[in-house]
């Protein structure tokens, strides 16, 4: 392709934005197509309301998704796996068995060096740990004896406790093992060659960049150069020649957005597609408000994570899910759900300027949503909550 780039408005750069990730109408019908459609969701097991990664699939299935369903996928019928605190698809796996190859190689850096040095150094409790698994697993991390021989010394968390944690880590990242099930939030693990096809072949290092490029833009609709396009270890051999041929192509579209600066492309697949709007909330790890730069650029949206923040010292909250209407991001919740007493207390809700009052009712339809896919036996809200807001929310 050549020629001009695409010029974008910053609405319809948004539209885009929102299409790619899977949050317009209609839902998607089914975890599996959202999962190929993002190409990782990311794992994190703070639960004031649930699960990351089970908020994202709800964002966009709505009632329908159940997490009996995900966890089949990922532990019966093998069609999902978990990566780098990521759930993939199986499918995928010839692309990310290569940043596993990586991780076995020899490479600059300090964090590498170090990591080859200690594996070195413990040979024989690696062999243990895979003659374990060979022999007993799948096994949790508890159930191995810690038999280092040089304890890992970088200055983190895991510098003064046991070490089998730490060694399962690095052979996951070499895809030397993989965690195959949990017993309650413990992680189960077992050889990576027992529910993975470890014995496809290889594939090209043209064509996993060219689908890494292509995948990470699609589904973020429209991005800058800097924002899409890396493998969980950084950008993958070839990208700049896999970059071009998309390009030429007219896959990857050259464009500007507004009066924004950089390098921008949007995604072929997405530029035409049709915009139906509607209206819930996020996880704040969600990827539409994950990389904060790009959402205060296409949103107008400053949006930072408070878990670690002093109670005292929280602008919003704990665990804020940003509301998102349309292609707007136009305020934010403050939820937490008791399990025990099956009620979902709504701590607050906040508007962003300019927020329209009509919004209202479509916020508590999703807030009811979400109720109700957890299970709660109620809804409570305070009164802090947005004046024009308040008629439709209480």
């Amino acid at each position: 392709m050549t020629g001009a780039p695409l010029a974008l408005t910053l609405d319809r750069a948004r539209r885009l934005a929102v299409a790619g990730q899977l949050l317009s109408a209609p839902r998607p019908a089914t975890i599996e197509e959202v999962v190929r459609g993002l190409g990782e969701v990311q794992m994190d097991p703070t639960r004031a309301v649930a699960r990351t990664e089970h908020l994202v699939l709800w964002s966009r299935l709505g009632p329908r998704f159940r997490v009996a369903d995900l966890e089949r996928m990922l532990w019966q019928d093998r069609s999902l796996f978990e990566y780098r605190a990521h759930i993939v698809p199986t499918a995928d796996f010839g692309i990310h068995r290569e940043e596993m190859r990586r991780r076995r190689m020899d490479h600059e850096g300090s964090r590498h060096r170090y990591t080859r040095d200690w594996l070195a150094a413990n040979a024989s409790f690696r062999r243990y740990v895979l003659g374990e698994l060979r022999r007993r697993g799948p096994l949790r991390t508890r159930d191995i004896e810690d038999r280092t021989a040089e304890g890992w010394r970088t200055g983190g968390w895991n510098d003064d406790g046991k070490f089998t944690g730490m060694m399962l880590e690095i052979l996951w990242g070499r895809g030397e093992v993989m965690i195959i099930g949990r017993d309650g939030q413990q992680r189960l693990w077992d050889l990576a060659g027992r529910s993975l096809p470890v014995d496809e072949p290889r594939r090209s290092q043209r064509e996993v960049a060219r689908r890494i490029l292509d995948g990470q833009l699609r589904a973020r609709g429209v991005a800058r150069l800097n924002q899409f396009g890396f493998a969980f270890d950084g950008r993958p051999p070839g990208w700049e020649r896999a970059l071009r041929e998309l390009v030429r192509e007219g896959i990857a579209i050259p464009s500007t957005v507004g009066d924004l600066s950089g390098e921008w492309y949007v995604h072929a697949d997405v530029v035409d597609r049709p915009f139906r709007p509607r209206t819930t909330l996020l996880s704040p790890f969600d990827d539409l408000v994950s990389d904060r730069d790009h959402t205060e650029q296409l949103f107008g949206f400053r949006f930072r994570l408070e878990i670690y923040v002093p109670k005292a010292k929280r602008e919003y909250g704990y665990f804020v899910l940003p509301i998102l209407r349309g292609d707007r991001l136009i305020g934010r919740v403050d939820p937490r759900f008791d399990r025990a007493t099956g009620v979902l207390h709504v701590n607050a809700v906040y508007a962003e300027q300019g927020a329209p009052a009509s919004a209202g009712p479509a916020i508590r339809r999703a807030v009811g949503e979400l109720g109700g896919w957890l299970g709660a036996d109620d809804i409570r809200f305070t009164r802090k909550m947005p004046l024009g807001w308040r008629s439709a929310l209480t």
